[in-house]
């Protein structure tokens, strides 16, 4: 079995509140958060303790997207729309409000945003001009969670219907509907090499489905106590983490899908709340984790 040592760099408290959502940043020692506070950040892992202010809004914000081939951070606020801000010089670019539904998931692709609401629409919108291409109404219940494959030309979204839906990146149309869980889908992820679908749920079970076969069921995992919250790849696609409303963080051979550890707080001084978001980045291969415990803990993993 690999062996897996984990050591926390670093704890930092500058959210006033939860911290719900992480984003890579325009370097790879740059990210952002945001969380209940309303408060949208920049970080150097270099220098943890100088983090700055970029936005503040006035209500939560569930979901965050860099889009580097525009240098704009796009900003998802619980009931008041979508955020383009320039984070250079804390300016915002445009906004839009979609609906009084909660944003919960925001992807990019060739100038598209494709942004997951709480009344279970998913817009497609063209990040130039804000203007909507098209909704996807599929169901009345959250979209919760978005992935894109464009090696399939997939988008697969993950609902609180307990479904995931496939839809076509070409025309939106509905390609598959998969009766994935026993309750809400938080987290679906493409495999990097786009073979397939991992999603997690509320239901604590992680599910691996086969694209190529049509999203059939390859495997089921019992991974956590409590509901999975997120699901990230590390930096060379070798091995994926998840973290849980149990507080922990669960590091896994990517090919395998067998559990290498567990990361928490007995064990390794972790998060003593919900542990909402991660990322796993190429600076260092440090992974970053956010909690409802206000904080954001920097981890150092060697395999």
């Amino acid at each position: 079995m690999t062996q897996v040592s984990v050591k926390k760099l670093n704890t930092v408290g500058g959210h006033q509140d939860c911290v719900y959502t992480l984003a890579p940043g325009p370097e790879s020692h740059q990210f952002f958060s945001a969380g209940a506070d309303g408060v949208v950040a920049l970080w150097d892992l270099n220098d943890m303790e100088t983090g700055r202010m970029i936005a503040k809004v006035p209500n939560s914000v569930y979901a965050l997207c860099y889009y580097p081939e525009r240098n704009a951070l796009i900003v998802g606020q619980n009931m008041d729309g979508l955020h383009i801000i320039d984070w250079e010089n804390k300016k915002e670019l445009g906004s839009i409000k979609l609906s009084a539904a909660a944003i919960f998931d925001i992807k990019v692709l060739k100038d598209r945003i494709i942004v997951a609401q709480g009344n279970g629409e998913v817009h497609i919108l063209d990040i130039k001009t804000l203007e909507t291409i098209h909704v996807i109404r599929n169901s009345e219940k959250s979209a919760r969670t978005l992935a894109v494959s464009e090696l399939s030309g997939h988008l697969a979204v993950g609902y609180s219907d307990n479904k995931i839906r496939v839809f076509s990146l070409r025309d939106w149309k509905l390609v598959h509907e998969i009766d994935a869980h026993k309750i809400s889908v938080f987290s679906v992820r493409y495999s990097p090499d786009e073979r397939f679908l991992i999603s997690g749920s509320r239901d604590a079970k992680l599910k691996i489905w086969d694209v190529i076969d049509g999203y059939t069921l390859r495997e089921s995992v019992a991974a956590h106590m409590y509901a999975i919250n997120h699901i990230e790849f590390s930096p060379d696609n070798k091995h994926f983490v998840t973290c849980s409303m149990d507080k922990s963080i669960k590091v896994w051979d990517a090919s395998t899908y067998q559990l290498l550890k567990v990361i928490d707080k007995a064990r390794h001084a972790g998060h003593g709340t919900s542990v909402n978001k991660l990322l796993w980045t190429a600076h260092n291969n440090l992974l970053i984790s956010a909690s409802d415990d206000r904080s954001i803990s920097i981890w150092d993993i060697k395999f």
